[in-house]
């Protein structure tokens, strides 16, 4: 593996999101974050087709869908509830892999095929000693100080959950407003979103204007499909057919300012020590375009939301699915 594994790790360039409204809702933008405080379990647990779901949409049903489309590899990024450009995506996917209309809208035909695969949305887990004994430690935002770390672990028991099952941790807290996340034995629901290991892929398929990455069987059919984050105006992703060479684990990370436009004139070079909110996240899949490679990263609400520094990056999750998926010599498409 190269010494220069991830020279063009994805630093966030934020771009504008615009909000989903409440649909069917008098809720204001003002008084939507209180009314949002408490997500009731048991009503997505039960939540039924009722109307469209759209980028208007949020709530229990919305949480439902993304569990479901998880469980099926057609990743929504992080779970939260709200009905954005991911899962919008991650619903056009699924429906043209399944013979659908790609509206990118959950209709009663699309509800009706996700339900397929029901089961409880949401599921008991018991919070062990292990979950809690860490350790969790603060991870500044400078790179000088990141350096200093031993290892780039979890800040907390609730980010290291909402990773494990697919979840904003903030959302997981509204679903368990009256759990003591730092208590072993405290039970909890958490977002059911275990699934079956997928064959290998034939190839990958990447998509700069859709910020999207599919693997492709033999016969150009879905595997999976997962929202990413894709170069930029400074960076752009370098179109044309390339390969995997290989895949590393738990990577650490090599830091050069030079490298990076954005650097701060004090920057010096240095090791970034791994694990999850190491800037390559936990997982890096090498491209034979120079200094290119998949990866993971600690911050997964920015995917499919953000900008790169020329490296594609996935939330820690779906670049450790993919990375079960692909070996040395995977065939890799770059697209705008």
């Amino acid at each position: 593996m190269r010494s220069f594994l991830a020279i063009f790790f994805a630093l966030f360039l934020t771009l504008p999101v615009h909000a989903a409204s409440a649909k069917g809702s008098k809720v204001s933008r003002g008084k939507r974050s209180k009314a949002r405080a408490v997500v009731d379990a048991a009503v997505v647990q039960k939540a039924a087709f009722t109307a469209p779901l759209d980028a208007d949409s949020n709530g229990a049903a919305v949480i439902r869908v993304q569990i479901l489309l998880h469980r099926v590899h057609f990743s929504t990024g992080e779970i939260d509830g709200v009905y954005g450009a991911n899962t919008q995506k991650a619903v056009s996917a699924l429906q043209s892999s399944r013979g659908l209309p790609a509206t990118g809208i959950v209709d009663a035909a699309t509800w009706e095929n996700l339900q397929a695969d029901a089961g409880p949305a949401l599921v008991p887990y018991t919070i062990t000693e292990s979950d809690t004994a860490g350790p969790f430690a603060k991870i500044p935002e400078d790179m000088m100080e990141k350096a200093e770390l031993p290892e780039l672990g979890y800040s907390s028991l609730l980010e290291a959950l909402g990773e494990r099952f697919h979840v904003k941790p903030q959302l997981l807290a509204r679903l368990n407003v009256s759990k003591k996340f730092n208590a072993p034995g405290e039970e909890i629901l958490v977002p059911n979103v275990v699934t079956s290991p997928l064959p290998r892929a034939a190839s990958l398929v990447i998509r700069a204007a859709e910020r999207t990455i599919t693997a492709l069987d033999k016969e150009g059919r879905i595997l999976a499909h997962y929202p990413a984050s894709i170069g930029s105006d400074r960076d752009p992703l370098p179109v044309g057919s390339w390969k995997i060479l290989g895949i590393r684990k738990n990577p650490d990370f090599s830091y050069n300012p030079a490298l990076f436009w954005d650097a701060k004139p004090d920057h010096a070079k240095a090791k970034i020590a791994p694990g999850p909110n190491n800037p390559a996240g936990v997982v890096w899949i090498d491209l034979s375009k120079q200094h290119y490679g998949i990866h993971g990263t600690p911050e997964p609400s920015t995917i499919g939301r953000t900008q790169s520094h020329g490296c594609i990056r996935l939330t820690n999750w779906d670049a450790s699915g993919l990375a079960t998926m692909v070996g040395p010599g995977t065939p890799v498409v770059l697209e705008n």
